[in-house]
């Protein structure tokens, strides 16, 4: 369970992403899209096409 902080950083993608890429993918999602080192401890949303995660 990931416990969320008042100081904790929340970032969300608001397009929908392909979520079988692997992790390497979704990393590379968070440095191009996000902006955000995804080793930063920042908490990292984001959804399906469908929108159903």
């Amino acid at each position: 369970m990931i416990q969320v902080t008042a100081t904790m950083r929340i970032l969300v993608a608001i397009e929908p992403v392909d979520l079988r890429k692997d992790i390497d993918g979704l990393a590379q999602l968070c440095r191009e899209k996000l902006s955000a080192d995804p080793f930063s401890g920042c908490l990292f949303i984001f959804r399906s096409r469908r929108g159903t995660t």
